[in-house]
């Protein structure tokens, strides 16, 4: 038995309503592919920019904490007073005292030792497309017995930052200034370094200061006790 094959009368076309609504559904379909994608590189981004944030402040905040944990007592030839320049100068807008440290690295391509003179400066940024926060920058001096002038490097260490502030523990309260030569003692008992980052506007988190608190183990003797024995 030999069967014939169909007629043309059975087969059927899509018709263009079909054709239309098949179109429409795909259309949503890569929309919605093309929602997830989009936002998951936006994610990506913003997480990458996070993170290379961090670690910038991490780095920051570890320098800091090692400068002021090696602060040598005033007196000698390296050990200078500790005293808070609250004026502008031409570097920028000081941030607390200047710090006499031993946190300097010692290696064969260096002429000079571990003591270094460090300061802390904000400026206003030149990087920032938005022009948001200023730069923290890092003053070392590494040759204290300079011949003619002092050579000064200077280290970017951290953008976007609003505010810092130091501050001086005296044994009973917190204190803005400090003078080494005028306390009764020439160093604090800790130093806290606080760090307030500017957020952009689309990020709605409380800004919360970043705070350093460094107990300063290094004491001298007291301004009482050299003045009564000068005295005496």
């Amino acid at each position: 038995m030999i069967l014939e094959p169909a007629n043309g009368r059975n087969r059927r076309a899509f018709t263009l309503i079909e054709v239309l609504i098949a179109m429409t559904v795909a259309a949503i379909v890569l929309a919605a592919v093309n929602g997830v994608f989009f936002g998951a590189m936006k994610l990506r981004e913003k997480t990458t920019k996070s993170i290379e944030r961090s670690l910038t402040v991490q780095q920051a905040v570890s320098l800091i904490r090692r400068d002021v944990r090696g602060l040598m007592a005033p007196g000698g030839t390296f050990g200078g007073a500790l005293q808070t320049t609250p004026t502008t100068t031409a570097s920028g807008t000081p941030i607390g005292a200047v710090l006499y440290t031993s946190s300097g690295l010692v290696d064969d391509r260096l002429a000079w030792g571990n003591v270094q003179k460090v300061a802390y400066y904000l400026r206003t940024s030149t990087n920032l497309v938005s022009g948001r926060g200023m730069d923290l920058v890092r003053s070392v001096t590494r040759n204290l017995l300079p011949s003619t002038q002092e050579f000064v490097e200077e280290q970017w260490l951290l953008g976007g930052v609003e505010s810092v502030g130091m501050q001086f523990y005296s044994g009973t309260e917190w204190k803005t200034e400090w003078d080494s030569t005028t306390e009764t003692l020439p160093l604090p008992k800790a130093v806290k370094v606080s760090i307030t980052m500017a957020e952009e506007e689309s990020d709605l988190r409380t800004r919360i200061p970043i705070q350093i608190v460094v107990p300063v183990l290094v004491q001298g003797s007291t301004n009482q006790t050299q003045t009564a024995g000068g005295q005496g």
